[in-house]
């Protein structure tokens, strides 16, 4: 089954507590096979203010996926199939600062990645990319948020910070308080378990990505609290669910006249991709053709048309299985 014509332009990512987008017209579901597997959930695909917009549940709809076992380059790949060239994440953490409260919102602008266990690119085998992430994020995605954040109204007098490291561990276990005083040390401002990779594959994917943090605890580093626990980070997500809601709605608004070309995000593999193309072999080009498809000018050895997502490698029917 071919999804031609079925694109968008933004990507969504929902974190913990965000399962949905309340204001997504026009809504169909589509289930992707890609390269890399399957993404965690199926992806709906609609409209926010007339904007083509999709969005995928990180960790499934009902939550059974540990952050480790997201199958993030599968997630990452798929919304590159559909044609999304933003990508607005959402995730909860703990704060490793005072001034960042529980219920309080920062937009991420650094990370540090403590993770061990994850596929963090989609290349090698042959095809070597060395992409800069001096600057994780996409500066005009972030400003962007940056800039929504600053007229929107919320709810329960939520503060924004307006940057912010993540300290990205591997989970699912939280910090002992000795591990989140030294993330302290380093200059983390938050601490999360899913930013990373999916920071990186964006950038490999040359889509602008952004991330708002939503602060649920504390962490473990405060001698006079109690260290975080999972009962803890659910009530702020509910206080949460509705701010995400609306903040997402706003930026789609705004992008809907205001859709920058970026530089850094956009044109990532331009001065990244090491390998010649004429060294690539057929059945890269094959697997890679959504990441590097510009590049391959004349080259069709071994690609597919680029309208033909049908191949059973890249695109099933929603009720086929695996």
């Amino acid at each position: 089954m071919a999804f031609v014509g079925q694109t968008a332009v933004v990507g969504i990512i929902g974190g913990t507590g965000i399962y949905g987008l309340k204001s997504l017209e026009n809504v169909s579901k589509v289930d992707i096979d890609t390269p890399f597997g399957k993404p965690s959930s199926e992806i709906l695909l609609g409209t926010i203010e007339g904007l083509r917009v999709a969005f995928i549940s990180r960790h499934d709809i009902n939550h059974h996926l540990l952050p480790s076992e997201i199958p993030y380059r599968a997630n990452i790949y798929a919304l590159k199939v559909l044609g999304v060239k933003y990508v607005l994440s959402f995730g909860a953490v703990g704060s490793l600062k005072e001034e960042y409260a529980p219920g309080d919102i920062v937009v991420v602008d650094q990370y540090i990645d403590r993770t061990r266990l994850r596929n963090d690119s989609f290349f090698g085998n042959g095809v070597i990319v060395h992409v800069s992430m001096g600057i994780p994020t996409c500066p005009k995605m972030t400003q962007t948020i940056r800039e929504v954040l600053a007229k929107t109204p919320l709810q329960n007098q939520v503060k924004v910070h307006n940057q912010g490291t993540y300290v990205c561990i591997e989970g699912p276990s939280f910090s002992s308080r000795a591990e989140s005083r030294m993330y302290q040390l380093w200059g983390g401002s938050v601490i999360g378990m899913t930013a990373l990779p999916e920071m990186k594959l964006c950038r490999e994917a040359e889509m602008a990505y952004g991330l708002i943090a939503c602060v649920t605890d504390y962490d473990s580093w405060r001698e006079s609290d109690e260290v975080v626990t999972v009962d803890m980070v659910k009530k702020i997500l509910k206080q949460n669910g509705e701010n995400a809601q609306t903040i997402i709605e706003q930026i789609i608004r705004t992008m809907n006249h205001n859709q920058f070309h970026s530089e850094i995000a956009h044109n990532a593999l331009e001065f990244s991709l090491l390998t010649p193309i004429d060294q690539i072999s057929p059945e890269n080009k094959r697997k890679l053709y959504h990441l590097l498809k510009r590049y391959l000018g004349g080259s069709s050895e071994g690609t597919q048309h680029k309208d033909d997502l049908s191949t059973p490698a890249l695109a099933v029917p929603a009720n086929s299985q695996k």
